[in-house]
């Protein structure tokens, strides 16, 4: 597995308790229930992302370090109804900060919900995140909840809707199926780029 180390190191509610920049930052992002803490757990291979059972309650970016010269940054859930219009416009001033800096950031993993119809939300945040020259691989979660006909269906619905997207990674935090796929997308992504710094 890519990761070998991993530390919670920094849980950023304004711009300026950002961490330094490491090597490379990877982003995960989606809706709220989507799976995301389950998902890092299952790449730490411990549990150290905080699964909240109140949707919604996160408002803040998780900066965990891995391997002492990467960092996954963990984003606040979006979509959620009973979020107040002044929680949804704090969020997004810190999703924009973090966007607007020039942090070496490597790609976003824009998680989505296999089992249920693609949202708007989801579209939304795919697009926005290409329109600003953000290199983004979707990764449909909960993929043991379909039967194989449903997902191969599903699948072609997403890399249809999706288009544009550097990869598409299924996965399933519980039977584990699609995270070595995952997992060296990870590898892709953060050390591929740093060699290519290296030899400038």
């Amino acid at each position: 597995m890519f990761v070998k180390k991993v530390e919670f190191d920094v849980d950023a509610h304004i711009e300026k308790a950002f961490p330094k920049a490491l090597k490379g930052e990877v982003g995960f992002i989606g809706r709220s229930n989507v799976g995301k803490s389950s998902l890092l757990n299952a790449l730490f291979g411990r549990k150290l992302a905080k699964i909240s059972s109140t949707p919604g309650k996160t408002r803040s970016l998780i900066f965990f370090k891995v391997n002492n010269s990467y960092y996954f940054v963990d984003f606040p859930g979006y979509g959620y109804a009973k979020s107040s219009k002044t929680e949804r416009n704090k969020w997004e001033r810190l999703i924009n900060n973090y966007f607007n800096l020039n942090r070496p950031r490597r790609a976003i993993f824009l998680l989505i919900d296999s089992r249920i119809p693609i949202q708007l939300s989801d579209l939304n945040a795919f697009e926005w995140l290409i329109s600003i020259g953000e290199k983004v691989a979707i990764v449909p979660t909960k993929i043991d909840k379909l039967k194989k006909a449903e997902l191969l269906k599903k699948i072609a619905d997403i890399e249809k809707a999706f288009y544009g997207a550097d990869k598409f990674l299924p996965v399933s935090s519980v039977t584990k199926n699609g995270l070595k796929a995952l997992d060296a997308a990870l590898c892709e992504y953060l050390t591929e780029r740093i060699e290519v710094n290296l030899g400038e």
